[in-house]
This record gives C-alpha cells, sequence and structure tokens, in this order.
C-alpha cells in the first residue's frame, strides 16, 4: 500500500498535531506546509490535511476589518491567512479530507463565505472559552444528533478543552453546526461544522476544540482521529 502522507500547517504547536498521528500511526509521513518554506505545491501530494490552531484571521478575510480595533495585531498574520487560504482551494478541487481545528476552523468557514465573532468576551459576555493563566479551560459541549461528528463520538454531549477566544459566526455556504454550547444569556458557540450535504465533497470535519492536547477520549480525541485517518486510508483504497 502506498505510504500516507498527512499534510500539517505549520503553526507554533506544530509537534502536538504531527505526535497526535504518529503515536498511533507511526508509518504515516508527515509533511509541514508553511508561507515560509512556500511549499503550497506539495499540498496536491497529501493524501489528508490537518489545518492547525494559532493566530486569529485578519477581518479583513471576512468584510469586518473593523473588528481589528478589537483585537492583539501581534496575534494576526495575514502571510499565514493567504497562504492557508490558497491551500483550502486546491484542498477542495482535489476533494482532500480535511480536519480543521480551532483557527483550522475559523479560516475554513471564512473561506467558504462565513463569518466570526471577533472576541466572545466582549461581544457574547462569556468567559468559558479561551486560556486562563495560560491553561485551557474545560466545559461540556452538546453534539447534533444524526451528524457525522455524532456518528463519531457516539455521544450526545462530553467535556472538551477551550482554548479561542473567537468562533464561527455566519456560516460558510454549505456547511451546518454539528456541535455548541450556550453562554450565559443561552446563546450558541459553534464547537463543530460540517458539510449539510456531503455528497460528491470532501471528507471535512472542523473542530473549534483542541483533540490533540488531551490523550483520553473525554474530548473524542482518539475517535476523531480514528475517523479522519480511515478516511484518508478509504480514499486510497
Amino acid at each position: 500500500m502506498k505510504k500516507i502522507n498527512i499534510g500539517i500547517t505549520d503553526s507554533k504547536k506544530f509537534d502536538d498535531y504531527s505526535n497526535w498521528i504518529l503515536s498511533v500511526y507511526p508509518e504515516i509521513n508527515i509533511i509541514r506546509l508553511s508561507y515560509q518554506f512556500d511549499n503550497a505545491a506539495l499540498v496536491s501530494t497529501c493524501d489528508g490535511i490537518i489545518m492547525t490552531g494559532g493566530e486569529d484571521v485578519h477581518p479583513s478575510n471576512y468584510g469586518k476589518p473593523e473588528n481589528l480595533k478589537v483585537l492583539d495585531i501581534n496575534q494576526i498574520n495575514e502571510a499565514r491567512d493567504e497562504f492557508e487560504l490558497e491551500l483550502l482551494k486546491t484542498l477542495f478541487q482535489l476533494k482532500k479530507p480535511i480536519l480543521g481545528i480551532c483557527r483550522g476552523l475559523q479560516i475554513t468557514n471564512v473561506f467558504l463565505g462565513g463569518t466570526l465573532i471577533s472576541d466572545i468576551p466582549s461581544v457574547l459576555l462569556d468567559t468559558k472559552h479561551g486560556k486562563i493563566a495560560g491553561k485551557d479551560q474545560i466545559h461540556e459541549v452538546e453534539i447534533v444528533q444524526g451528524s457525522a461528528m455524532n456518528r463519531i463520538s457516539g455521544k450526545p454531549r462530553g467535556e472538551i478543552n477551550s482554548a479561542h477566544h473567537q468562533s464561527a459566526d455566519q456560516i460558510g455556504k454549505g456547511l451546518m453546526i454539528t456541535a455548541f454550547t450556550k453562554t450565559i444569556t443561552n446563546e450558541r458557540i459553534v464547537e463543530a461544522l460540517e458539510w449539510e450535504d456531503p455528497n460528491d465533497k470532501s471528507w471535512l470535519l472542523l473542530l473549534q476544540w483542541h483533540p490533540e492536547r488531551i490523550a483520553s477520549d473525554t474530548n473524542y480525541s482518539i475517535a476523531i482521529r480514528t475517523a479522519f485517518i480511515n478516511e484518508v486510508k478509504k480514499d486510497l483504497s
């Protein structure tokens, strides 16, 4: 069988994602995709992609440049935005399986025409998301019945880790919300997205949390990794 290539977009915590895959599938070849390497062309050699977490997406990419005033400019990387939006264009053309994590959900939602909530604490007055003293918070997530996320998890709710201050707002074309939490004012914060109609499309699962950072399956870490790799292998069979 052909050696599997998994592309992982570059980030400060790249090794977390790489180790998450290699700890169970050491035979897989990891390709580090980065604007710093100018290696977008390698995406065509990848059998699946993990879009990783990291900096905020520049709000001009989703038509809300005014949001920049509430963001830390040091937490924005326009070169990375441009590189990853170009990757997504190729990925959807080639119909490669995509697993998006945190920023990965956000940049993919933006690529598909969606928008982002600029800052959850100030806009939604919710403080249970994002890190405290440098550590992820833990909270419950509800899974939408009948969704792919529901089939993967096998559970209607569970605990996830949270390290984000932004989230999907308007949902991108063709996507649907398949996991969410609720604020104290009963508003939904998007925790997972997938295709509303997956027929004739690439496999796609977008998560706001970080399954690669928790070893147990309380945040569906094992099930998500298995589902992603199985989908990659299915495309190669």
